[in-house]
């Protein structure tokens, strides 16, 4: 064996140290991958490793809620019950399309999935649309069949993420009165 300075040797072994604390030091940290029960000590807890992930664009998709469990972001919203009567319904009589319903909601997903029943009196005609932002969203249909489109929220997803969006159901009748119920909304990917 070439015989070699005694300084590089060192430095073989230095590096060799240093790369043995770094394994040990990877391989002892809790792994943020992981779901793991919190050790309990009395009534305090400690040990609650905090799980996040985000998108290219820095927007926090997914997060863990440390302080009671469970899911933290995204917010998942539910569909309230709704009553079953038509005649309960958001309605119109109008003649233009007009609001009859309107309610706001963050944007956590690029689509979104919208569900409306509707139904017209005897003898009556209309339309159904909706609107997000002031843009439509999906084609109107005709009073009396079911509004149901999955399809893109209008406007930029990264600079939009997180904030709120405008839907607006909007009805027209002629002869008439012409009711929209909402019966499912949620977000979708891409």
């Amino acid at each position: 064996m070439p015989k070699l300075p005694e300084d590089i040797i060192d430095r073989l072994n230095q590096m060799e140290r240093r790369l043995k604390a770094l394994s040990t030091a990877v391989n002892t940290r809790p792994a943020v991958n992981e779901v793991r029960p919190p050790q309990q000590t009395g009534s305090v807890t400690v040990n609650r490793p905090l799980f996040r992930i985000f998108d290219g664009y820095a927007h926090e998709i997914f997060a863990d809620d440390i302080m009671t469990g469970g899911l933290a972001r995204p917010w998942l919203q539910l569909m309230p019950p709704l009553p079953t009567d038509v005649a309960k319904w958001p309605s119109t009589t109008s003649g233009t399309f007009v609001t009859i319903a309107r309610c706001s909601n963050p944007i956590w997903q690029p689509k979104m999935r919208l569900a409306i029943n509707t139904a017209v009196s005897t003898g009556a005609t209309g339309q159904v649309r909706v609107l997000v932002d002031g843009s439509p969203f999906g084609a109107p249909v005709t009073a009396g069949t079911t509004f149901d489109h999955l399809g893109l929220i209008p406007g930029d997803m990264k600079t939009r993420f997180g904030q709120t969006m405008t839907i607006e159901i909007q009805a027209m009748a002629s002869g008439g009165t012409v009711y929209a119920q909402p019966v499912l909304i949620h977000g979708a990917q891409t």
